[in-house]
C-alpha cells in the first residue's frame, strides 16, 4: 500500500510539473510580443522580488521601464502579466468579469479563512450575496451610525490607535459589538491581534509560493477533518500561526453572530439595548435576510462568513489609510493647519455639536486630502486574477513590442491560463490618466475641474476614477463605510491634535496591504516587525 501512495504521488507531482512546462511555453508563444523583465530566477521567476516586503521599489522600477503593461516571469518562467492600463482594467473587472476570475488559491484560501462569503465566491453566488449585502452600506445606513463612529472615535488611545480604533469602528458600526475599550494598558482582543496579523502572515515570501501552486489541489484531498489534521501535524511554525488566527476570528465571528440574532428575536426593546440601538449592519443585515425569500435567503454559514471578510477588507482600508493620511499631514502643516480650520469652521457651524453625516462627507478639503491619500497610496496596491478563455485586451495608452521598439501595440493575445497582476496603485498614479504630478501628494487637484485625461480614461473604479476600491461586479461593497470611518476619525483626530514626525524613520511594508513599521521595530511571534507610527502629538487646547 505505502508503495502505491508513493507511486501515487509521484504520478501526480510529474504531471502536474509536465503541465506546468506545456503551459510554459504555450503562454510564452502567445506573449513573445509583450515587453518585460528578464527572469531573475528559472524556478521562481519574478515572484519573490515582486512580493517582497520591500518590493514596492521593484514595482515602481519595473512600471518607469515598461509602462501600463508588461510580462514578467512565474514558476518555471510561466509568464505573467501586470496591468494598469485602464482600459484594459476595464475588460478585467467590467466588460468580460467573467473570464477574468480571482485566482484559485485566492478563493480557496479565502474560503478556509472565512468561510463561504463574498471574497470566497464567483458567478451565481457571489451575485446571490451582493445582492443582499450590498443594500446595507446604503448612505441612509451610514447616516444611522454616524453617533456610534463618533463615540468611537473619541476613545481613542493615540499610542496604539490606528488598527485598534478602526477594528473597533467596524465591531459597534458594523456589528453592535465591542471588540476593544481602547483604555490604555487593556489587553487587544484576540480577534484584534488576528485580523491585523492576518494579512502579512498569509502573504509572507515563504507561504506565497505554497499558497499560489499547492493550496488549490490540496485543498481537493480528503475531507475538512482531514486537512485539518494535515495542518496540525505539519511541522511549520507560520503555517501554525495562521491556523490559530482562524480559529480566533472563527469562534469570535460566531460569537457576533449569536448575539445579533438572539437580540433580534428577543424584540425590539432587547435590540435597541444593543450597541448602536440595533442600528447596526448586522442588525440590518439579518432582518432584510428574514424577509428575503427562500431562493435569496443566506444561510447561517454565509451569514457567519461575512464578518470575518467585512472585518477584514474594513480594517485594511480604515487603518492603513488613516496611517498614511496622519503621516502626510506631519509632513506637510501647512495642509495640515488648512484641514483644521475647515473642521473648526465646521463644529463652530454646529454650535459645538458634531457635525451631521451630509456636512461631514461633503466637506471640500477633508474629501480632498482623503481622496488623494487614498489614490496615491492604496492600502492595498494589487490583486490576482486568472484568464479562463483566449482573449483580445485592448489597451488605452499603447505598448512597444518586445521584437520591434518602433512597433506600437493597442491591443495584445491573452491565452488561457495566464495570471495578471491587476496594479490598483499603479492606475492610480498613471501619468497618462493624472498628469505628470500624478506621483505628488497633492489634495488641491480634488478642489479643481477633473482633468479631460481622467475622464477620457474611463478608469473602472466604483470611487472617484480610482481603483481603490475596485470597480465592476466586484467593487467594494463597503466603499462609503470606509470613507465614513475615515473621515470620523480624521476630523476628530486633526481637530485636537497637531502631528509632527518623530524621530524614527517610518517605513512602509508590503504585506499583501501596505503597512507602517519603523527599522528598529520588535520582531513579533509571526516573525514580522511589529505594526507602529511614531509620530509627534500636541494637544490643542480649548478656547474655554
Amino acid at each position: 500500500m505505502p508503495s502505491l501512495t508513493l507511486h501515487a504521488l509521484t504520478a501526480f507531482v510529474a504531471g502536474w510539473v509536465l503541465y506546468r512546462v506545456y503551459l510554459r511555453y504555450a503562454q510564452n508563444a502567445a506573449l513573445v510580443v509583450v515587453p518585460g523583465p528578464k527572469s531573475k530566477s528559472w524556478l521562481i521567476g519574478d515572484l519573490k522580488a515582486m512580493f517582497a516586503t520591500n518590493g514596492w521599489e521593484y514595482h515602481k522600477q519595473l512600471m518607469r521601464d515598461y509602462g501600463a503593461v508588461f510580462k514578467f516571469s512565474g514558476l518555471l518562467k510561466a509568464p505573467h502579466l501586470y496591468v494598469y492600463d485602464p482600459k484594459a482594467l476595464s475588460q478585467i473587472l467590467s466588460k468580460e468579469q467573467g473570464v477574468y476570475e480571482k485566482t484559485e488559491d485566492f478563493l480557496v484560501m479565502n474560503g478556509l479563512i472565512f468561510g463561504n462569503s463574498l471574497p470566497a465566491s464567483h458567478g451565481d453566488e457571489h451575485r446571490k450575496q451582493k445582492k443582499m449585502i450590498g443594500p446595507v452600506f446604503s448612505p441612509a445606513h451610514m447616516r444611522e451610525i454616524l453617533p456610534t463612529c463618533f463615540s468611537v472615535a473619541y476613545k481613542v488611545d493615540l499610542a496604539a490607535w490606528n488598527s485598534r480604533v478602526a477594528l473597533e469602528l467596524i465591531g459597534q458600526g458594523a456589528f453592535g459589538y465591542s471588540l476593544d475599550t481602547l483604555v490604555e494598558g487593556a489587553h487587544e482582543h484576540p480577534f484584534t491581534t488576528s485580523i491585523k496579523n492576518l494579512a502579512r502572515s498569509a502573504t509572507d515570501p515563504l507561504l506565497v509560493l505554497p499558497r499560489m501552486y499547492l493550496l488549490p489541489p490540496l485543498s481537493k484531498i480528503g475531507s475538512p477533518r482531514f486537512r485539518r489534521l494535515l495542518v496540525d501535524i505539519v511541522p511549520w511554525p507560520k503555517l501554525h500561526a495562521i491556523r490559530d488566527m482562524v480559529d480566533v476570528m472563527d469562534s469570535t465571528a460566531k460569537e457576533i453572530l449569536g448575539q445579533a440574532q438572539k437580540s433580534l428575536e428577543a424584540g425590539d426593546e432587547v435590540l435597541k439595548a444593543r450597541i448602536g440601538s440595533g442600528k447596526d449592519i448586522l442588525s440590518i443585515l439579518l432582518r432584510t435576510n428574514m424577509l428575503a425569500s427562500e431562493e435569496e435567503k443566506l444561510p447561517q454559514g454565509d451569514l457567519l462568513g461575512q464578518i470575518g471578510s467585512i472585518t477584514f477588507a474594513g480594517m485594511d482600508t480604515t487603518s492603513n489609510g488613516l496611517s498614511r493620511a496622519l503621516h502626510l499631514l506631519s509632513e506637510h502643516p501647512e495642509i495640515q493647519a488648512k484641514l483644521r480650520a475647515e473642521l473648526q469652521e465646521a463644529r463652530k457651524q454646529r454650535n459645538g455639536d458634531d457635525p451631521e453625516f451630509e456636512t461631514l462627507m461633503t466637506l471640500p478639503y477633508l474629501d480632498a486630502v482623503c481622496k488623494e491619500t487614498l489614490r496615491l497610496y492604496a492600502p492595498v496596491p494589487f490583486l490576482l486574477r486568472r484568464v479562463c478563455a483566449d482573449m483580445i485586451m485592448p489597451l488605452h495608452t499603447p505598448i512597444r513590442s518586445a521584437f520591434d521598439p518602433k512597433q506600437e501595440l493597442s491591443e495584445i493575445f491573452v491565452p488561457t491560463g495566464t495570471t495578471i497582476i491587476m496594479s490598483l496603485i499603479g492606475c492610480n498614479r498613471n501619468k497618462d490618466v493624472w498628469g505628470e504630478d500624478a506621483e505628488e501628494w497633492k489634495p488641491e487637484r480634488w478642489l479643481e475641474p477633473t482633468k479631460e485625461s481622467v475622464v477620457e480614461a474611463k478608469v473602472p473604479g466604483v470611487y472617484s476614477h480610482l481603483m481603490t476600491f475596485l470597480g465592476g461586479g466586484r467593487a467594494c461593497v463597503g466603499v462609503k463605510f470606509a470613507q465614513l470611518q475615515m473621515k470620523v476619525v480624521l476630523s476628530t483626530l486633526v481637530e485636537n491634535f497637531t502631528f509632527a514626525p518623530g524621530s524614527k524613520e517610518i517605513i512602509w511594508q508590503l504585506n499583501g496591504v501596505i503597512q507602517p513599521t519603523t527599522k528598529d521595530a520588535a520582531i513579533t511571534s509571526t516573525g514580522h516587525r511589529q505594526l507602529q507610527l511614531p509620530l509627534k502629538l500636541t494637544y490643542i487646547e480649548g478656547d474655554d
